[in-house]
């Protein structure tokens, strides 16, 4: 059977304007990646809309902790 996956690691992804705020909303999400390449892969599919929405740097969090960022998204292009 089926029964919750246990994820040991969480990947995320936070997002800031030109002005340091946080940006929320779509297409921002909160979603939690199991690994670092599942949370790149989202992210290089997405860095577009991230940036039309008005999305300037993100970051990467393994847990909560820091692992790089902020990155800003003019470099990306």
């Amino acid at each position: 059977g089926g029964g919750a996956r246990v994820v040991s690691e969480a990947w995320s992804w936070t997002y800031t304007d030109s002005a340091g705020r946080a940006v929320t909303g779509e297409p921002t999400t909160e979603t939690a990646f199991p690994t670092q390449s599942d949370a790149e892969n989202w992210f290089g599919e997405t860095w577009r809309e991230l940036a039309a929405a008005g999305v300037a740097d993100v970051s990467l969090l393994r847990d909560g902790v820091l692992v790089y960022g902020p990155m800003s998204l003019d470099a990306a292009v």
